[in-house]
């Protein structure tokens, strides 16, 4: 069993500046608040049995973003939930700590690789190069995963951004 290389202290603090943004990623995966919980609970989880030690506050926010799609991402893929009769998502939405508008109903519904780089570029601002660090793919395929994601966007939305 790993060691806590950690105070409660230290925790608390990363989770009372990150998690509003692990939340709002584990949401447009999860889409419900019950699941977006449980995936918030185990990504924090993650970080408390990983020991990991960040550079930068922007480190951290990176590694929690790229560990909470994966978790989710993972958690999807799950048998159980592919089973699982649901005629529209929108019965099971409870209300989430923010407002959930058509915009963010259109990202909800990009394939998750363009929807983590989404996030990550405009929401907090990382570079393509930085992102294809944390993903640990080319900036390329960060750049070619936006121009999809906003292509879609555009036609879903019906404008220009």
């Amino acid at each position: 069993m790993p060691t806590l290389q950690r105070t409660g202290k230290e925790i608390t603090e990363i989770y009372n500046r990150q998690v509003d943004t692990v939340y709002r990623i584990c949401f447009s995966f999860m889409k419900n608040t019950a699941d977006t919980e449980d995936m918030v609970q185990e990504t924090f989880l993650r970080l408390i049995r990983s020991g990991m030690t960040f550079q930068t506050e922007e480190h951290e926010k990176a590694w929690l973003i790229v560990t909470a799609s994966n978790l989710c991402k993972d958690a999807l893929k799950k048998w159980w939930r592919k089973t699982d009769d649901i005629e529209s998502p929108s019965l099971h939405l409870s209300t989430p700590p923010f407002e959930v508008n058509h915009v963010l109903e259109a990202i909800m519904e990009l394939p998750a690789n363009q929807k983590t780089v989404l996030y990550m570029y405009y929401y907090e601002g990382y570079s393509a190069e930085d992102i294809a660090a944390y993903l640990k793919c080319p900036a390329s395929t960060v750049r070619s995963r936006l121009s999809r994601a906003r292509k879609t966007l555009r036609h879903k939305l019906g404008g220009d951004f």
